[in-house]
Parts: structure tokens; sequence; C-alpha cells
């Protein structure tokens, strides 16, 4: 399974604009795009069908430029460099894609879409699974709840922003008493055909030490596409 060219252009056309770089550049087979802000509150290098992006100010751009991609790629690598310029840790990510549509293992599952369900998954869960997914945020949230006679409490979730007008950003959020049960995977899968039904590209991205949420993209049909390393430079 690949991801389609049209598909491909689109998500190179759509982190061009989050980069502020062209789409020309991204698209053009180039090895390294550079992109100069000295005003930049973030030092980042996306990699991306195999083109390396690096935006920050001068001085990272200067010290890149002597890098390869597999040192940039890296988060300790970012925060050296940006150490004496207050640099703070901020996360290494993966990136995947989909443009399959996904099957409903369950599509009678009782699932709701409101905000306040999707609060109630959070509160049973780790502050630090909860500050990373932001589900209740989210502009999109699908949960599943259980199917208890007595009680209808979210057991997972997951929900999507939308991205430059054509990228849904997904994320998910399991209870820890429903986890390695399937049941990310099914809520992933409400909110990727939702996403795809809607025009958008799934895109799914996740910390570079999550197996777990890997795993669950992997399963729900993404394709690793590349990587996003960032560093937040003091103001």
């Amino acid at each position: 399974m690949t991801l389609q060219s049209d598909t491909i252009a689109t998500i190179r056309q759509s982190w061009a604009s989050i980069l502020g770089v062209s789409s020309e550049a991204l698209a053009g087979g180039e090895d390294r795009v550079y992109r100069e802000n000295n005003d930049s509150s973030v030092l980042m290098f996306v990699s991306l069908f195999g083109t390396g992006v690096l935006v920050g100010p001068s001085w990272a751009l200067e010290a890149g430029r002597e890098l390869p991609d597999s040192e940039l790629v890296s988060h300790a690598k970012l925060l050296e460099l940006s150490t004496p310029y207050g640099g703070r840790a901020l996360g290494e990510a993966k990136l995947y894609f989909s443009d399959s549509a996904p099957v409903l293992p369950n599509p009678n599952a009782e699932l709701s879409r409101a905000r306040a369900h999707a609060v109630d998954l959070e509160t049973a869960c780790p502050d630090e699974d909860t500050a990373e997914v932001g589900l209740s945020e989210m502009e999109n949230t699908f949960i599943l709840l259980s199917e208890s006679e007595r009680d209808s409490l979210p057991v997972a979730g997951a929900g999507y922003d939308v991205w430059e007008e054509k990228l849904a950003h997904l994320g998910a959020l399991v209870a820890p008493a429903n986890r390695r049960s399937g049941l990310g995977f099914q809520s992933v899968a409400f909110a990727q055909k939702h996403a795809m039904d809607a025009g958008l590209i799934p895109q799914w991205r996740v910390h570079v030490d999550n197996a777990a949420s890997v795993m669950t993209a992997l399963r729900a049909g993404f394709e690793y596409a590349g990587t996003q390393t960032t560093v937040i430079l003091k103001n």
C-alpha cells in the first residue's frame, strides 16, 4: 500500500504553507530547504518524503548546513545547537498519512460527539497523555462509550483539527483500563472516515517513543512519510 501521487502533492503543498517555504521547493526533489526567520520562537526540522526543511534563526541555519538529516532529526542535536540561545525541549515526532478508507470494526458502536464526553475521557487518563493529544480541544471528536447497561462511560476517543484546509490532524486517547483492546484503533477509524468523507487527508503525528500509537497508526492504514523535530527558543 502506498500513498497516491496527488495525496503526496497535497501533503507537500500543505506543509510548505505550514513551514513558510514554496511548494515548488518542497516538491522539487531538493535534499534540503532552508527558511531563515530570526524572529522565530522555535527551531524546527521537518523531513518529508526525503526532503529536509530547516526553519529558524540564521545561527541555526548556518550550523545546520554542516549537518546531515540524520543528525538534525535528533531532538538532542537541536537542543545542543540551541542551548546557548535558550532552547527548551518540545519533541521529536514521526509523521504518518492515509488516503485509504478505513474499515469500521464495529459500525454500530455507541459513539458520542459531545465535548463533555471528551473531557470525561481525559479525566480518566494520565495528565501527560491528555496534554499530548488535547482531545477535548479538537474541532471534531468521536468518543466511544461503554456498552454497559448501567453507565455509558467514555472508554476511548479520537478527533481531528483541520490544517491548511486539506489535512485532518488526528489524535487519540484510550482510558488506561481499556488499552490493548482495539478500542483506540476503532475510535481512530471513525475519525479517519469522517475526515476522508469531508475531503481531507488524515495525518497522524506521534512521539518517537510512543510505540503503541505507532502501532495504532499502522493498523489504521497510515503510512510513514517523515519526521518533525522542534525545540522552543527563548523569546
